[in-house]
Parts: structure tokens; sequence; C-alpha cells
């Protein structure tokens, strides 16, 4: 029985914004209504089909009016954000994951129309660490890197939806673990680490680093929404990437630096607004962090289009980017991260 009246949270982000549109044009959904505090960007209003944005915050109960008056049966909760691009308030983003979740699982058990859930979630549930598991499963234990991270957030997030799972067994749900998405057209921290002209790493570390494509990400949502496909699947792309080639295939330089100098950097590219730098981030920047995607395939039914270094080469044609060649913006550039960097860490000293 096909999904008639979809409602998708989180539309004023990239990924969120793109499924909003492309659901908005498959004729086999009766209605798609988009909700966010923030309106879907202008290229997305521009070509979304049949599809509706209502300003709503899922934060507040009042979503449950939004989903009982609409009729709604399917809801893709596309909000949860696990790596924001940029600097952002951590408490506004973590009361969207967490509380935002809460409130709109609570609408979903109340309506007795509502039969279907697909879900965002994040590998970083997962973690990242010297013992790590080198592929991680399904099955794999939950371990954030850090106890109020993003990915802390994602693991409350996914307790909540184990807990519907158990009070609303009739309602068909399914919750994707995504690998970090890059894309031309969407703002990732990784894709704007990756546009730096050099490229600060740890010394001694050469991370593994699986992506997934956002027309990958938007397919599996698609076919979720439009199949009952229950459970939770990783998904990524098939291979990996060492961190160094990544940074080679870019065009950038590495500026390879001690680890102790690494989260001063973070704070520096914070705060010129360049990328956000969570604890998350770094250590999968160090570790890496790979997921099996064998249930993808064989369970759901999907096999990524894009291999990691397929979608990494598109975002680097995508955007366009080019060898560094500049000897002096790469020394004027690789001083003031050094500088800032000895700075703050003397000011913690």
């Amino acid at each position: 029985m096909p999904s008639n009246i979809v409602l998708v949270t989180g539309v004023g982000g990239d990924l969120g914004g793109k499924l909003l549109a492309r659901l908005g044009n498959n004729p086999e959904f009766e209605r798609v209504i988009g909700v966010d505090t923030t309106p879907p960007q202008k290229s997305v209003l521009q070509r979304m089909g049949r599809a509706e944005y209502v300003r709503a915050d899922i934060r507040n109960p009042l979503i449950a009016k939004v989903i009982s008056t609409a009729k709604v049966d399917t809801v893709v909760h596309a909000s949860c954000t696990a790596h924001p691009a940029g600097p952002a308030r951590r408490t506004a983003i973590k009361e969207v994951n967490v509380i935002g979740t809460m409130r709109l699982l609570a609408a979903c058990q109340r309506s007795p129309l509502v039969r279907k859930l697909v879900v965002k979630s994040t590998a970083a549930v997962y973690g990242a660490g010297a013992r790590s598991q080198a592929v991680f499963t399904e099955d794999s234990e939950l371990i954030p890197t850090s106890t109020s991270g993003y990915a802390k957030d994602a693991v409350e997030m996914e307790g909540y939806v184990r807990g519907l799972m158990r009070r609303r067994p009739d309602i068909t749900t399914t919750l994707f673990r995504f690998a970090n998405i890059i894309s031309p057209e969407i703002d990732t921290v990784l894709s704007r680490y990756f546009a730096l002209p050099v490229v600060p790493t740890v010394f001694g570390y050469d991370a593994r680093i699986q992506l997934l494509h956002a027309t990958d990400a938007l397919a599996v949502f698609e076919q979720a929404t439009l199949k009952d496909k229950p459970g939770v699947f990783n998904v990524g792309s098939e291979g990996v990437l060492t961190l160094s080639q990544a940074i080679r295939r870019a065009g950038r330089v590495e500026l390879p630096m001690p680890s102790g100098v690494v989260p001063s950097v973070g704070k520096v590219l914070r705060g010129a607004r360049v990328v956000d730098f969570s604890a998350d981030q770094v250590r999968l920047l160090n570790f890496g962090r790979v997921v099996d995607i064998t249930k993808l395939k064989k369970e759901f039914g999907y096999t990524p289009r894009w291999t990691t270094r397929e979608a990494f080469d598109d975002y680097i044609t995508g955007r366009g980017l080019r060898p560094v060649v500049d000897g002096g913006r790469l020394a004027g550039f690789a001083d003031k991260v050094l500088v800032a960097a000895a700075t703050g860490q003397a000011g913690n000293r």
C-alpha cells in the first residue's frame, strides 16, 4: 500500500529541502508537507512540485495538530543534525535533535493514522577511536565519541525511536545511519574542510574515510517512503579513501600537526566561521569510520550508485576545486593557523 500523505521535517536544510522537492514531484504521493522553522532554499521552492511548506517547530507540541489536521500517515524525520557545517548554537541544535524528536514521536504515537516512520540518524553513533571495529555492522555497540556532542544526540534520538516501536508496533519504522554525506550542492563540515587551501591533519594518522553521495541518501529516503522496509540500516558508499588520498585528490596541501595543537586549530577555524570542528569530527579525522552496507543491499534492496571515490570526485568537480599552487597564499594561511593555534594553546595554560 503506497504512502498517501507525507510529512517531512528539516526541509530548511540542504538534504531535507532536496528530499521535499524529490517527493513533491513523485505522483505516487497524494500530498507532501514540509515543516521547519526556516523555509526551504529558493531553488527548492521553485521546483518542489506539489509539495507544501508549513512553518512549524517540531519542538512545539503543536506539531501534533499539524499531523492530525493534515491526516498524515507517513512521517520522514530528516532534521537530525550530526555535524553542522559551520559554527552553530549547540543548545538550539540539541533541542531540535532531542526535544524535537521526542515531541514528534509523541505526536506519531497519538495519531491513529500514522503507519510509517522513516528516520535519519548517523553512523557517528558508533564513535571513532583507536579500539573501534574496522567495520561497523548494525549490531555494533553505540559508543558516541563524546558525552555531550551531536552523536550523543543521535543515540538519545534512536532510544526514543525504539520506545515508539515498542508502544506502536503497528508503525513500520525505518532508521538510517548515514555515513558522511558529500555532494557539490550540500554544505557539510567535510565539504568545507576539504576546500581549505591548507588542510590541517594530525601527525601520524591517516584515517579511512567512507562517504555517501547525497543522491544515494535521497534515493533510500524515497524508497523507504514508498515501500515498507522496516529495520535499522547503515548507509554508505562502497570503498574508502584515506584522508591523505582525499586531500591530494582535492588538490589541497596537507598540514600535519601534533595532536595537542588540533583543538586550538579547531577553535580558530570555528571562530573564523570557516568550519565547525566538534570533538566527534576531530576523532573521525584521526581514526576514521567504515560501516558495513550488506544489510542495505540484501534486506533493504538498495545498492548505492556512487562509490566513495566517485562521490568525492563529483564533489571536487562540482565545487570547481582547483589544485592550490599559490605558494604565498599557502604560506600565509598556514602561518595564520599555526600562530593562532599557538596563541590558543598559550591561553589555555
